[in-house]
């Protein structure tokens, strides 16, 4: 008994799967985002607040940004940017601390 493989596409490896969110989701995030984005610019009044709503922009803009960062697991947006920037920072002494100057403190005077 022979194993052959299969015509199908291959399905990727678990580990990339649980990575990427579903790419219908991602562009059903999008596509609201951008509708808000559009709204935003066109409509003055979807700027404002509203007593059954709330503040519109956090709702058009804010929101959707959130699932969308959501959906991506919370990955900052450059990693590579945040850890150049922590390896350019080398080490240094502590600073010593330079003896007052100046008059006295209370506590020391005496009259």
């Amino acid at each position: 008994m022979s194993i052959k493989p299969s015509r199908h596409r291959r399905a990727r490896p678990l580990a990339a799967a649980a990575d990427t969110p579903d790419p219908r989701l991602v562009r059903g995030v999008r596509h609201a985002l951008l509708f808000g984005i559009a709204l935003l610019l066109v409509w003055p009044a979807a700027r404002g607040y509203s007593q059954w709503l709330g503040w519109g922009p956090l709702w058009l803009l804010g929101m959707p940004l959130a699932s969308w960062w959501a959906l991506h697991r919370f990955r900052m947006p450059r990693p590579r940017l945040v850890a150049r920037l922590r390896t350019w920072r080398r080490p240094r002494p502590q600073a010593r601390r330079l003896p007052m100057r100046g008059p006295a403190p209370l506590h020391r005077r005496v009259a």
